[in-house]
């Protein structure tokens, strides 16, 4: 019997998963997926949860249903990669594992502030999301939110939120000279002037030293605020740092071109968990589960794994509410509609798949 854990139901696991199944696994294979939820979340569209323009049900997925896959919901507590060993809370059995996939995903990074974790809401988990939805949402007329970080996350809930409470006053903190630093000047310029027009005010070369729970204070200036929302950077899983694997400057786990562990090829790292050229994205762990399914295909039918082609992305799109969005497709930097139907589009094909 082969044994398979995925931990982690998000995009790279949810892919190895329809991946194998689709390829007909055989009798002597067994999957198991470990997950906190019992649905596959949509991560791009927290931020609509966060800011009460979606319902929670649109940004659930099931997990595919197959005799020779189980589904366990539980929190990882730790990975005992010597024994080849799970465990989750309350559960006293391990679970044993032959090939392993760990798709953790990430967490906020507070950077070290005192009391960005204590008093910020977040977007990094749908549980996250709903509380922070809630908080805003039960926010009174004029009240007032801060955004920290203008990345594609922060861009995301800022403008969502103007477009769900037009009465609210939204204050975005940037540390650089203009938001969107990953993408072309011209989005850069769209983005900014969007805001201007839907007076979404935006500090620039922020420097946020500490956060309280009614404010915020920045560049030596602290002002009073009713909700604070983190989107100013991720760091992978925290017991990613319990692993014994070398990692990069950024914590993340450092694979080979099969997306495996070099010194330990049983196992596997997927998206924000493992060491990449590109930046972390939904697409990007979706084509490496693709490639990581392949490989343990070839492994479950005793093939030896073909090298995965170098992964190409198509690019990125964000949202400016329900009509309006940016991104680059094909390296070539677009605005207006039509980024805002591709990336519905986009949405649309993962739920329908």
């Amino acid at each position: 019997m082969k044994r398979i854990v995925l931990l982690g139901g998000g995009y790279g696991c949810m892919k190895i998963l329809t991946t194998l199944i689709d390829n007909q696994l055989p009798t002597d294979t067994h999957i198991t997926l470990i997950d906190r939820n019992p649905y596959h979340s949509l991560k791009t569209e927290f931020y609509a949860i966060a800011a009460g323009t979606s319902a929670d049900k649109d940004v659930r997925q099931v997990f595919p249903i197959h005799e020779q896959v189980d589904l366990v919901y539980g929190e990882i507590t730790a990975i005992y990669t010597e024994q080849n060993r799970i465990e989750i809370d309350h559960s006293e059995e391990l679970i044993p594992y032959d090939y392993l996939v760990i798709g953790l995903g990430c967490e906020d990074n507070y950077h070290g502030i005192d009391g960005a974790k204590q008093f910020t809401q977040s977007v990094q988990t749908i549980s996250k999301a709903r509380q922070a939805g809630h908080t805003i949402n039960e926010l009174k007329a004029y009240g007032k939110v801060a955004i920290v970080g203008a990345g594609l996350s922060g861009i995301e809930v800022a403008s969502e939120i103007r477009e769900s409470r037009p009465d609210l006053n939204v204050r975005l903190l940037d540390r650089g000279a203009s938001v969107l630093s990953a993408f072309d000047e011209k989005v850069q310029q769209y983005v900014e002037d969007w805001f201007h027009k839907n007076d979404v005010e935006i500090l620039h070369h922020s420097n946020v030293e500490y956060v309280e729970k009614d404010g915020v204070c920045n560049n030596g200036e602290c002002f009073i605020n009713d909700v604070t929302i983190w989107t100013a950077g991720v760091k992978p899983n925290h017991l990613i740092q319990t692993l014994p694997y070398e990692k990069d400057r950024q914590g993340k786990v450092i694979v080979n071109d099969y997306c495996q562990i070099p010194s330990q090829e049983n196992v596997f790292v997927v998206g924000d968990c493992a060491s990449s050229s590109f930046s972390p994205s939904a697409q990007l762990a979706g084509k490496q589960g693709e490639q990581i399914g392949e490989v343990l295909t070839s492994i479950v039918y005793n093939i030896e794994p073909r090298k995965p082609k170098p992964i190409k992305l198509k690019g990125s799109l964000g949202s400016l509410g329900k009509s309006d969005g940016f991104g680059n497709m094909y390296k070539q930097p677009v605005t207006g509609l039509l980024p805002r139907l591709a990336k519905s589009g986009v949405l649309w094909l993962s739920k329908r798949h």
